[in-house]
Protein backbone atom coordinates (compact mmCIF):
# COMPACT_ATOMS: atom_id res chain seq x y z
CA UNK A 1 0.00 0.00 0.00
CA UNK A 2 2.61 2.51 0.50
CA UNK A 3 4.83 1.39 -2.34
CA UNK A 4 1.96 2.35 -4.50
CA UNK A 5 0.83 5.86 -2.80
CA UNK A 6 4.90 6.11 -3.31
CA UNK A 7 4.83 5.63 -6.81
CA UNK A 8 1.33 7.77 -7.49
CA UNK A 9 2.89 10.28 -5.52
CA UNK A 10 5.98 10.45 -7.74
CA UNK A 11 3.74 9.87 -10.72
CA UNK A 12 2.21 13.53 -9.69
CA UNK A 13 6.06 15.00 -8.87
CA UNK A 14 7.20 13.92 -12.42
CA UNK A 15 4.80 15.18 -14.61
CA UNK A 16 5.31 18.82 -14.12
CA UNK A 17 9.17 18.24 -13.93
CA UNK A 18 8.23 16.49 -17.70
CA UNK A 19 6.07 19.17 -19.07
CA UNK A 20 8.74 22.43 -17.69
CA UNK A 21 11.41 20.54 -19.86
CA UNK A 22 9.10 20.16 -22.78
CA UNK A 23 8.07 23.44 -22.76
CA UNK A 24 11.78 24.76 -21.92
CA UNK A 25 13.15 22.42 -25.00
CA UNK A 26 10.26 24.08 -27.14
CA UNK A 27 11.45 27.85 -25.94
CA UNK A 28 15.61 27.38 -26.56
CA UNK A 29 15.02 25.41 -30.09
CA UNK A 30 12.13 27.85 -31.58
CA UNK A 31 12.79 29.61 -34.62
CA UNK A 32 11.53 33.56 -34.13
CA UNK A 33 9.19 34.24 -36.84
CA UNK A 34 10.74 36.48 -39.99
CA UNK A 35 8.13 38.07 -42.14
CA UNK A 36 10.32 36.89 -45.17
CA UNK A 37 9.45 33.68 -44.57
CA UNK A 38 7.61 33.14 -48.16
CA UNK A 39 10.33 35.30 -49.89
CA UNK A 40 12.56 33.46 -52.15
CA UNK A 41 15.40 35.85 -53.46
CA UNK A 42 18.10 34.62 -55.22
CA UNK A 43 18.85 37.60 -57.79
CA UNK A 44 18.47 41.46 -56.70
CA UNK A 45 18.35 45.07 -58.38
CA UNK A 46 22.08 46.76 -58.22
CA UNK A 47 19.71 49.67 -56.69
CA UNK A 48 19.26 47.23 -53.72
CA UNK A 49 22.66 45.26 -53.29
CA UNK A 50 24.47 49.31 -53.32
CA UNK A 51 22.07 50.47 -50.60
CA UNK A 52 22.65 46.67 -49.14
CA UNK A 53 26.61 48.19 -49.17
CA UNK A 54 25.80 51.90 -47.01
CA UNK A 55 23.32 49.64 -44.41
CA UNK A 56 26.58 47.32 -44.46
CA UNK A 57 28.91 50.59 -43.60
CA UNK A 58 26.23 52.36 -41.24
CA UNK A 59 26.50 48.97 -39.19
CA UNK A 60 30.32 48.24 -39.44
CA UNK A 61 29.74 44.85 -39.75
CA UNK A 62 33.64 45.37 -40.97
CA UNK A 63 34.98 45.45 -37.56
CA UNK A 64 34.09 42.26 -36.21
CA UNK A 65 34.04 40.21 -39.82
CA UNK A 66 36.95 41.12 -41.69
CA UNK A 67 40.98 40.87 -40.45
CA UNK A 68 43.94 42.74 -42.38
CA UNK A 69 45.28 40.50 -45.71
CA UNK A 70 42.33 38.60 -45.75
CA UNK A 71 38.91 38.53 -47.99
CA UNK A 72 36.39 41.15 -46.71
CA UNK A 73 34.05 39.11 -44.03
CA UNK A 74 35.82 36.52 -43.83
CA UNK A 75 35.89 36.29 -39.88
CA UNK A 76 38.56 35.14 -37.65
CA UNK A 77 38.74 38.11 -35.31
CA UNK A 78 39.58 36.89 -31.82
CA UNK A 79 36.95 38.64 -29.27
CA UNK A 80 37.88 38.11 -25.38
CA UNK A 81 35.40 37.00 -23.33
CA UNK A 82 34.46 36.20 -19.55
CA UNK A 83 34.41 32.76 -20.04
CA UNK A 84 36.74 32.13 -23.30
CA UNK A 85 37.78 33.48 -26.75
CA UNK A 86 35.43 33.28 -29.89
CA UNK A 87 35.65 34.40 -33.27
CA UNK A 88 33.95 36.01 -35.77
CA UNK A 89 32.59 33.72 -38.11
CA UNK A 90 33.07 34.01 -42.11
CA UNK A 91 29.56 36.28 -43.64
CA UNK A 92 30.71 35.93 -47.39
CA UNK A 93 28.32 34.07 -49.52
CA UNK A 94 30.27 30.47 -49.27
CA UNK A 95 28.40 28.32 -49.19
CA UNK A 96 30.07 26.09 -47.17
CA UNK A 97 31.51 28.05 -44.68
CA UNK A 98 30.19 31.46 -44.95
CA UNK A 99 25.83 32.51 -45.23
CA UNK A 100 25.68 31.31 -48.93
CA UNK A 101 22.97 28.32 -47.86
CA UNK A 102 20.95 31.10 -45.76
CA UNK A 103 17.92 31.88 -47.27
CA UNK A 104 16.36 35.83 -46.79
CA UNK A 105 14.16 34.35 -43.73
CA UNK A 106 17.60 32.85 -41.95
CA UNK A 107 19.49 36.24 -42.76
CA UNK A 108 16.72 38.05 -41.01
CA UNK A 109 16.99 35.91 -37.87
CA UNK A 110 20.61 35.68 -37.52
CA UNK A 111 21.14 39.50 -37.60
CA UNK A 112 17.70 40.42 -36.00
CA UNK A 113 17.52 37.77 -33.38
CA UNK A 114 20.77 36.35 -33.02
CA UNK A 115 19.02 32.52 -34.51
CA UNK A 116 21.13 30.72 -37.22
CA UNK A 117 19.36 27.95 -39.12
CA UNK A 118 18.78 24.89 -37.32
CA UNK A 119 17.74 26.78 -34.42
CA UNK A 120 21.73 27.54 -33.31
CA UNK A 121 21.99 30.53 -31.02
CA UNK A 122 24.53 33.47 -31.63
CA UNK A 123 26.54 34.53 -28.73
CA UNK A 124 25.23 37.94 -28.00
CA UNK A 125 28.70 39.66 -29.04
CA UNK A 126 26.89 39.99 -32.35
CA UNK A 127 24.43 42.91 -31.24
CA UNK A 128 21.17 41.61 -32.93
CA UNK A 129 19.76 43.33 -29.80
CA UNK A 130 20.84 47.14 -31.43
CA UNK A 131 20.02 45.25 -34.82
CA UNK A 132 17.03 43.92 -33.82
CA UNK A 133 15.35 47.67 -34.57
CA UNK A 134 16.47 47.65 -38.22
CA UNK A 135 14.06 47.87 -40.86
CA UNK A 136 12.67 45.05 -43.24
CA UNK A 137 13.56 47.51 -46.03
CA UNK A 138 17.53 47.69 -44.44
CA UNK A 139 17.40 43.80 -43.58
CA UNK A 140 16.52 42.60 -47.46
CA UNK A 141 19.23 44.99 -48.72
CA UNK A 142 21.77 43.97 -46.50
CA UNK A 143 21.50 40.42 -47.71
CA UNK A 144 20.85 41.37 -50.86
CA UNK A 145 24.27 43.04 -50.60
CA UNK A 146 26.13 39.86 -48.53
CA UNK A 147 24.85 37.58 -51.79
CA UNK A 148 25.88 39.55 -54.59
CA UNK A 149 28.20 42.37 -53.34
CA UNK A 150 30.59 40.17 -51.55
CA UNK A 151 33.22 37.79 -52.72
CA UNK A 152 33.00 33.75 -50.92
CA UNK A 153 35.33 32.87 -48.96
CA UNK A 154 36.55 29.39 -48.81
CA UNK A 155 37.85 30.08 -45.18
CA UNK A 156 36.60 27.51 -42.26
CA UNK A 157 35.75 29.35 -39.14
CA UNK A 158 37.73 29.20 -35.76
CA UNK A 159 35.57 27.08 -33.01
CA UNK A 160 35.52 29.09 -29.42
CA UNK A 161 37.67 28.41 -26.66
CA UNK A 162 35.22 28.26 -24.47
CA UNK A 163 34.85 24.86 -22.37
CA UNK A 164 31.98 22.32 -22.18
CA UNK A 165 29.57 22.82 -20.65
CA UNK A 166 29.79 26.78 -20.52
CA UNK A 167 29.73 26.23 -24.48
CA UNK A 168 26.06 25.23 -24.39
CA UNK A 169 24.18 27.73 -26.39
CA UNK A 170 20.46 27.00 -25.73
CA UNK A 171 21.04 29.39 -22.88
CA UNK A 172 21.21 32.69 -24.91
CA UNK A 173 17.53 31.89 -25.59
CA UNK A 174 17.08 32.54 -21.79
CA UNK A 175 19.18 35.47 -22.04
CA UNK A 176 17.46 36.84 -25.12
CA UNK A 177 14.47 36.44 -23.54
CA UNK A 178 15.03 38.74 -20.40
CA UNK A 179 17.40 41.49 -22.32
CA UNK A 180 16.70 41.38 -25.80
CA UNK A 181 13.97 43.13 -27.51
CA UNK A 182 12.17 42.14 -30.35
CA UNK A 183 10.80 44.66 -32.33
CA UNK A 184 11.99 47.24 -34.74
CA UNK A 185 12.25 50.70 -34.38
CA UNK A 186 9.34 52.58 -33.98
CA UNK A 187 9.18 56.24 -34.56
CA UNK A 188 8.37 58.48 -32.02
CA UNK A 189 5.68 60.75 -32.72
CA UNK A 190 6.35 63.67 -30.79
CA UNK A 191 10.06 64.30 -32.54
CA UNK A 192 11.05 65.20 -36.07
CA UNK A 193 11.54 63.06 -38.98
CA UNK A 194 15.67 63.93 -38.18
CA UNK A 195 15.93 63.27 -34.89
CA UNK A 196 14.04 60.04 -35.31
CA UNK A 197 16.39 59.03 -38.05
CA UNK A 198 19.01 59.76 -35.90
CA UNK A 199 17.45 57.44 -33.03
CA UNK A 200 17.09 54.80 -35.45
CA UNK A 201 21.06 54.68 -36.51
CA UNK A 202 22.35 55.11 -33.02
CA UNK A 203 20.21 52.51 -31.70
CA UNK A 204 20.40 50.20 -34.22
CA UNK A 205 22.60 49.37 -37.07
CA UNK A 206 25.28 51.96 -35.55
CA UNK A 207 24.82 49.91 -32.10
CA UNK A 208 26.67 52.99 -30.51
CA UNK A 209 25.30 51.23 -27.14
CA UNK A 210 27.58 47.80 -27.42
CA UNK A 211 30.46 50.04 -26.34
CA UNK A 212 29.33 53.29 -25.06
CA UNK A 213 26.39 51.67 -22.43
CA UNK A 214 27.15 50.35 -19.20
CA UNK A 215 26.40 46.36 -18.75
CA UNK A 216 25.23 44.42 -16.14
CA UNK A 217 26.17 41.18 -14.16
CA UNK A 218 24.44 39.53 -16.98
CA UNK A 219 26.38 41.55 -19.30
CA UNK A 220 23.47 42.99 -20.76
CA UNK A 221 23.39 46.66 -22.07
CA UNK A 222 21.48 48.10 -18.91
CA UNK A 223 19.91 50.77 -21.19
CA UNK A 224 18.92 50.43 -25.22
CA UNK A 225 17.64 53.74 -25.92
CA UNK A 226 16.50 57.32 -24.40
CA UNK A 227 14.32 56.02 -22.14
CA UNK A 228 16.98 54.37 -19.73
CA UNK A 229 19.44 56.61 -18.11
CA UNK A 230 22.51 54.40 -18.47
CA UNK A 231 21.76 54.41 -22.30
CA UNK A 232 25.54 55.77 -23.90
CA UNK A 233 26.48 57.09 -19.97
CA UNK A 234 30.35 55.46 -21.14
CA UNK A 235 31.75 52.11 -20.64
CA UNK A 236 35.08 50.41 -20.06
CA UNK A 237 35.28 47.60 -22.77
CA UNK A 238 38.17 45.77 -23.87
CA UNK A 239 41.07 48.25 -22.28
CA UNK A 240 39.23 51.32 -23.14
CA UNK A 241 37.16 53.77 -21.76
CA UNK A 242 33.82 54.34 -24.48
CA UNK A 243 33.17 57.76 -22.87
CA UNK A 244 29.76 59.30 -22.55
CA UNK A 245 27.48 60.32 -26.04
CA UNK A 246 25.12 62.29 -23.61
CA UNK A 247 25.35 66.03 -22.17
CA UNK A 248 27.66 65.21 -19.77
CA UNK A 249 30.04 68.54 -19.31
CA UNK A 250 33.07 66.76 -18.88
CA UNK A 251 32.65 63.39 -19.92
CA UNK A 252 30.66 63.80 -22.80
CA UNK A 253 29.70 65.49 -25.69
CA UNK A 254 27.98 68.45 -23.29
CA UNK A 255 30.59 71.09 -24.99
CA UNK A 256 30.46 69.94 -28.50
CA UNK A 257 28.05 71.81 -30.77
CA UNK A 258 25.92 69.36 -33.57
CA UNK A 259 28.18 70.65 -36.14
CA UNK A 260 31.31 69.18 -34.25
CA UNK A 261 29.86 66.17 -33.79
CA UNK A 262 29.30 65.65 -37.46
CA UNK A 263 32.95 66.63 -38.13
CA UNK A 264 34.33 64.43 -35.69
CA UNK A 265 32.80 61.56 -37.11
CA UNK A 266 33.11 62.93 -40.96
CA UNK A 267 36.75 63.89 -40.39
CA UNK A 268 38.00 61.74 -37.15
CA UNK A 269 38.91 65.11 -35.65
CA UNK A 270 37.25 68.35 -33.93
CA UNK A 271 38.71 70.89 -31.62
CA UNK A 272 38.17 69.00 -29.03
CA UNK A 273 39.24 65.35 -30.22
CA UNK A 274 40.69 62.72 -32.28
CA UNK A 275 39.78 59.42 -32.40
CA UNK A 276 41.66 56.89 -31.22
CA UNK A 277 40.96 53.10 -29.69
CA UNK A 278 38.17 51.15 -30.80
CA UNK A 279 36.82 54.65 -32.13
CA UNK A 280 39.82 54.32 -35.00
CA UNK A 281 37.85 51.50 -36.54
CA UNK A 282 34.73 52.41 -36.41
CA UNK A 283 35.49 55.91 -38.16
CA UNK A 284 37.78 54.13 -40.57
CA UNK A 285 35.28 51.99 -41.83
CA UNK A 286 31.87 52.94 -41.25
CA UNK A 287 31.43 57.01 -40.32
CA UNK A 288 33.25 58.84 -42.43
CA UNK A 289 31.32 56.97 -45.50
CA UNK A 290 28.01 57.68 -44.19
CA UNK A 291 25.85 60.49 -45.65
CA UNK A 292 25.91 63.94 -44.20
CA UNK A 293 22.10 64.19 -43.53
CA UNK A 294 22.36 61.02 -41.83
CA UNK A 295 25.35 62.43 -39.61
CA UNK A 296 23.32 65.18 -38.77
CA UNK A 297 20.69 63.14 -37.71
CA UNK A 298 22.72 61.44 -35.36
CA UNK A 299 24.16 64.61 -33.82
CA UNK A 300 20.73 66.00 -33.70
CA UNK A 301 19.64 62.74 -31.68
CA UNK A 302 23.00 62.62 -29.56
CA UNK A 303 22.27 65.87 -28.46
CA UNK A 304 18.95 65.42 -27.04
CA UNK A 305 20.47 63.41 -24.37
CA UNK A 306 20.27 64.86 -21.13
CA UNK A 307 23.79 64.58 -18.59
CA UNK A 308 23.90 64.01 -15.21
CA UNK A 309 25.55 66.69 -13.59
CA UNK A 310 25.86 64.15 -10.60
CA UNK A 311 27.92 61.53 -12.01
CA UNK A 312 29.65 63.96 -14.30
CA UNK A 313 30.55 66.44 -11.69
CA UNK A 314 31.21 70.20 -11.78
CA UNK A 315 32.02 71.52 -15.56
CA UNK A 316 35.46 71.48 -16.30
CA UNK A 317 37.32 74.67 -16.78
CA UNK A 318 41.20 75.50 -17.90
CA UNK A 319 43.16 76.62 -15.48
CA UNK A 320 46.59 77.72 -16.55
CA UNK A 321 49.67 76.31 -14.42
CA UNK A 322 52.19 79.03 -13.47
CA UNK A 323 55.06 77.41 -12.78
CA UNK A 324 55.84 73.22 -12.58
CA UNK A 325 57.34 71.78 -9.93
CA UNK A 326 61.11 70.58 -11.59
CA UNK A 327 61.14 68.16 -9.29
CA UNK A 328 57.87 66.52 -10.52
CA UNK A 329 58.58 63.27 -12.51
CA UNK A 330 55.43 63.31 -14.17
CA UNK A 331 56.13 67.06 -15.32
CA UNK A 332 59.15 66.51 -16.79
CA UNK A 333 58.39 63.56 -19.11
CA UNK A 334 55.35 65.66 -20.03
CA UNK A 335 58.00 68.26 -21.14
CA UNK A 336 60.21 66.39 -22.91
CA UNK A 337 57.71 63.23 -24.16
CA UNK A 338 54.45 64.81 -25.08
CA UNK A 339 55.23 68.77 -24.94
CA UNK A 340 55.88 69.00 -28.92
CA UNK A 341 52.89 67.84 -30.19
CA UNK A 342 50.51 68.43 -27.16
CA UNK A 343 51.20 71.52 -25.90
CA UNK A 344 53.23 72.88 -22.41
CA UNK A 345 49.74 74.77 -21.81
CA UNK A 346 48.11 71.29 -22.98
CA UNK A 347 45.60 72.67 -25.41
CA UNK A 348 47.41 70.79 -28.45
CA UNK A 349 47.52 72.00 -31.76
CA UNK A 350 43.53 71.73 -33.03
CA UNK A 351 42.72 69.96 -35.23
CA UNK A 352 45.66 67.95 -35.46
CA UNK A 353 47.04 67.46 -31.84
CA UNK A 354 44.43 67.02 -29.61
CA UNK A 355 44.02 69.17 -26.24
CA UNK A 356 44.70 67.11 -23.32
CA UNK A 357 43.32 69.99 -21.24
CA UNK A 358 39.86 69.41 -20.91
CA UNK A 359 40.07 65.92 -22.62
CA UNK A 360 37.48 63.09 -21.47
CA UNK A 361 40.53 60.74 -21.08
CA UNK A 362 41.92 62.88 -17.99
CA UNK A 363 38.83 64.16 -16.40
CA UNK A 364 36.98 60.26 -16.20
CA UNK A 365 37.48 57.89 -13.77
CA UNK A 366 38.02 54.86 -15.66
CA UNK A 367 41.85 55.56 -16.77
CA UNK A 368 42.36 52.77 -19.48
CA UNK A 369 42.07 54.64 -22.53
CA UNK A 370 44.93 57.26 -20.96
CA UNK A 371 47.09 53.71 -20.27
CA UNK A 372 46.23 52.02 -23.23
CA UNK A 373 46.67 54.47 -25.75
CA UNK A 374 50.41 55.73 -24.02
CA UNK A 375 51.33 52.04 -23.59
CA UNK A 376 50.47 51.12 -26.80
CA UNK A 377 49.68 54.75 -29.28
CA UNK A 378 46.58 54.54 -31.96
CA UNK A 379 45.98 53.16 -35.22
CA UNK A 380 46.43 55.36 -38.34
CA UNK A 381 42.96 57.17 -39.42
CA UNK A 382 42.78 57.31 -42.94
CA UNK A 383 40.41 59.59 -44.34
CA UNK A 384 39.41 59.30 -48.11
CA UNK A 385 41.87 56.62 -49.15
CA UNK A 386 44.71 58.93 -47.28
CA UNK A 387 47.01 57.80 -43.81
CA UNK A 388 46.63 60.50 -41.14
CA UNK A 389 50.58 62.29 -40.95
CA UNK A 390 50.08 62.05 -37.16
CA UNK A 391 49.90 59.18 -34.75
CA UNK A 392 50.25 58.99 -30.88
CA UNK A 393 53.24 56.72 -30.73
CA UNK A 394 53.64 53.64 -28.42
CA UNK A 395 55.95 54.67 -25.42
CA UNK A 396 55.86 50.97 -24.02
CA UNK A 397 59.31 50.52 -24.65
CA UNK A 398 60.77 53.34 -23.72
CA UNK A 399 58.92 54.03 -20.69
CA UNK A 400 58.43 51.95 -17.68
CA UNK A 401 55.24 51.54 -15.55
CA UNK A 402 55.63 54.15 -13.20
CA UNK A 403 56.93 56.62 -15.53
CA UNK A 404 53.84 56.28 -17.68
CA UNK A 405 51.58 56.33 -14.28
CA UNK A 406 53.35 59.72 -13.18
CA UNK A 407 53.20 62.12 -16.26
CA UNK A 408 49.45 60.57 -16.55
CA UNK A 409 49.04 61.40 -13.04
CA UNK A 410 50.35 65.35 -14.04
CA UNK A 411 48.19 65.47 -17.18
CA UNK A 412 45.11 64.20 -15.33
CA UNK A 413 45.57 66.31 -12.59
CA UNK A 414 46.43 69.70 -14.37
CA UNK A 415 45.09 72.31 -16.12
CA UNK A 416 41.68 71.56 -14.46
CA UNK A 417 41.79 68.09 -14.93
CA UNK A 418 40.62 66.08 -11.92
CA UNK A 419 40.64 62.28 -13.32
CA UNK A 420 42.89 61.44 -10.80
CA UNK A 421 46.27 59.43 -10.32
CA UNK A 422 47.16 56.55 -11.95
CA UNK A 423 48.54 53.60 -10.37
CA UNK A 424 51.86 51.87 -11.27
CA UNK A 425 50.22 48.52 -11.02
CA UNK A 426 47.23 49.63 -13.44
CA UNK A 427 49.46 50.39 -16.17
CA UNK A 428 51.34 47.13 -15.60
CA UNK A 429 48.32 44.89 -16.12
CA UNK A 430 47.23 46.54 -19.59
CA UNK A 431 50.86 46.10 -20.40
CA UNK A 432 50.51 42.33 -20.17
CA UNK A 433 47.38 42.25 -22.23
CA UNK A 434 47.36 44.54 -24.88
CA UNK A 435 49.76 45.07 -27.82
CA UNK A 436 50.61 48.06 -29.60
CA UNK A 437 48.04 49.61 -32.27
CA UNK A 438 49.12 48.27 -35.90
CA UNK A 439 50.31 51.48 -38.49
CA UNK A 440 48.19 49.67 -40.63
CA UNK A 441 44.51 49.46 -40.01
CA UNK A 442 41.95 47.57 -41.96
CA UNK A 443 40.45 49.60 -44.67
CA UNK A 444 37.87 47.95 -46.39
CA UNK A 445 37.02 48.40 -49.84
CA UNK A 446 33.96 46.66 -50.81
CA UNK A 447 33.40 46.96 -54.32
Amino acid sequence: MNNRRFARTAGWLVLPCVVAAGLLAWYVTRQPASPFEQQQATSFEPTLVSRGEYVARVSDCVACHSLAGKQPFAGGLEMATPLGAIHATNITPDREHGIGAYSLADFDRAVRHGVAPGGRRLYPAMPYPSYVKLSDDDVKALYAFFMQGVQPANQANIPSDIPWPLNMRWPIALWNGVFAPTATYAAKPGQDALWNRGAYIVQGPGHCGSCHTPRGLAFNEKALDESGAPFLAGALLDGWYAPSLRQDHNTGLGRWSEAQIVQFLKTGRNAHAVVYGSMTEAFNNSTQFMQDDDLAAIARYLKSLPGDPQRDGSPWQYQAVANTPAQNPGAHTYATRCASCHGLDGKGQPEWMPPLAGATSALAKEDASAINITLNGSQRVVTAGLPDAYRMPAFREQLSDQEIADVLSYVRGTWGNNGGAVDAKAVGKLRGHTDPASSSPIILHMR
